[in-house]
C-alpha cells in the first residue's frame, strides 16, 4: 500500500509542476523577433550553391540509367501497342525521357510538353500536333499514291475541333502516329480539371502516343478510373533517378531566400527560350522600346506590329496575337490603356531585370 500511495504522489507531484511551469512560462514576455528580420540569402546565390553541390554515387546512378536503357526497346513495343508511358519515382526523369525520345524514337514525330512551367497554352500545343500530323499524312499519302482524301485544314475555333481534327486523322500505316512528351503531367499549370481531360482525349486518339512523368505525391487524384484505363492507358514505370531538378525547380521560390532581378531574369529567360525565335525577337523589340521610353505606359499594339513586320517576325496579326499570347499566358506581358484610349504592351519587370534579360537572350 506504501509503494501505491508513493507512486500516486510522484504522479501528483509532476502533474502540479507540469501546469505549474504552463503558468509560468505564459507570463513570461514574448519575443519581439520577426520572420522579416531573418538576414535571408540572395536567391541566386542560393540556387548557384544548390546548383554546384557534388553528387554523390555517380557509379551507381550510372549503372541504374544504363539499366533503364536496356528497357528501351520494350518501352517502344508498348507504345506501338497503344499504350501510354507514365514514368515515376525519385529525381528528375526530363533526362532520361529527352534520352529515350532522342535515341528510340527516331522514326516518330515527336512533340514536348514541359508541365512544370508557371502556365501552359493546350490549346497552341494542340495547333502544332495538329498541324504537324496534317504534314505527315499528306507526306504519306504522296509517297503511296493514295487518292483518298481527308479533312485538310486544321481548324482553330476551339479545343474541341482541334481534338476531332486529330482523332479523325486516320492513317492506313499503324504506326503513323505521334508522340507527346509531357514532363510533369502533373505540373501547376496542368493540374485542373480542363487541362488533364484535355490531354485525356489527346492520349485516346489513336495516332497519339503520350509518355509522361509525374513527382507530386497525389498526382494519381488528378484522374478517374475511365481516365486512367481507357484514354491514358497508361503503363506505369517506376524509374527513380536521383537527379536534382535543376530545370524543373527554377520556377518555385527557394526557402529563405530572397528575390534578385537576375534570378527574374533568368526565370524570364528560360520561359522565352521555350518559345520559337520569332516570339522571341517580337518580345526584344518590345523590351527595347520599353527601355527608351521608361516614362510611357507601355507599346501601343499597332506600333509593335509595324516594328515587328518591317523586320520580317511576324506575317500578319493573326501571327502577332498569337506571340501575344504566349506571353501573355507565361505572364511575361501586360496590357493596359494609355491616356488616348490606346492598347499598349508592357513587361511587368524593372528597367535592371530587363536589361539582365535581353544579356541573357543574347548569349
Amino acid at each position: 500500500m506504501e509503494d501505491i500511495d508513493n507512486i500516486e504522489e510522484d504522479e501528483f507531484g509532476f502533474s502540479r509542476n507540469y501546469f505549474l511551469a504552463k503558468e509560468l512560462g505564459g507570463s513570461s514576455k514574448r519575443s519581439a523577433r520577426k520572420l522579416s528580420d531573418i538576414n535571408l540569402v540572395d536567391e541566386q546565390e542560393l540556387r548557384e550553391t544548390a546548383f554546384n553541390i557534388e553528387t554523390k554515387h555517380e557509379k551507381e546512378i550510372d549503372e541504374l540509367l544504363n539499366e533503364y536503357k536496356t528497357m528501351y526497346p520494350k518501352w517502344v513495343f508498348e507504345l506501338r501497342c497503344g499504350f501510354g508511358l507514365l514514368m515515376y519515382g525519385f529525381g528528375s526523369k526530363k533526362g532520361l525521357i529527352e534520352d529515350f525520345a532522342s535515341s528510340s524514337l527516331t522514326e516518330y514525330s515527336v512533340v514536348v510538353i514541359n508541365g512544370y512551367l508557371p502556365s501552359v497554352n493546350l490549346k497552341q500545343v494542340l495547333l502544332a500536333i495538329a498541324e504537324l500530323l496534317s504534314d505527315q499524312l499528306k507526306s504519306r499519302r504522296k509517297s503511296s499514291g493514295s487518292l483518298s482524301k481527308g479533312q485538310e485544314t486544321v481548324p482553330s475555333r476551339s479545343v474541341d475541333d482541334i481534338l476531332s481534327f486529330i482523332n479523325g486523322s486516320q492513317s492506313e500505316d499503324k504506326d503513323c502516329f505521334i508522340c507527346v512528351v509531357v514532363h510533369n503531367i502533373d505540373g501547376p499549370a496542368l493540374r485542373d480539371p480542363e487541362s488533364q481531360q484535355t490531354l485525356a482525349q489527346l492520349a485516346s486518339c489513336s495516332n497519339i502516343r503520350m509518355i509522361a512523368s509525374i513527382d507530386h505525391v497525389n498526382a494519381p487524384l488528378l484522374w478517374d478510373k475511365k481516365m486512367v484505363h481507357k484514354q491514358f492507358n497508361w503503363l506505369w514505370h517506376h524509374v527513380p533517378t536521383f537527379a536534382p531538378y535543376k530545370v524543373e525547380g527554377v520556377f518555385f521560390p527557394l526557402v529563405l531566400a530572397q528575390g534578385s532581378t537576375a534570378q527574374t531574369a533568368k526565370t524570364a529567360a528560360i520561359v522565352l527560350q521555350s518559345l520559337t525565335p520569332n516570339a522571341q525577337n517580337v518580345f526584344k523589340i518590345l523590351a527595347d522600346y520599353q527601355l527608351s521610353h521608361p516614362d510611357e505606359d507601355g507599346m501601343p499594339t499597332e506600333d509593335l506590329y509595324s516594328a515587328s513586320r518591317e523586320r520580317f517576325f511576324v506575317s500578319s496579326q493573326v501571327t502577332l496575337n498569337s506571340h501575344l499570347t504566349e506571353f501573355k499566358d507565361h505572364e511575361l506581358v501586360k496590357t493596359k490603356r494609355n491616356s488616348d484610349g490606346q492598347e499598349c504592351l508592357n513587361i511587368p519587370l524593372s528597367s535592371d531585370a530587363l536589361r539582365q534579360l535581353l544579356l541573357d537572350l543574347s548569349q
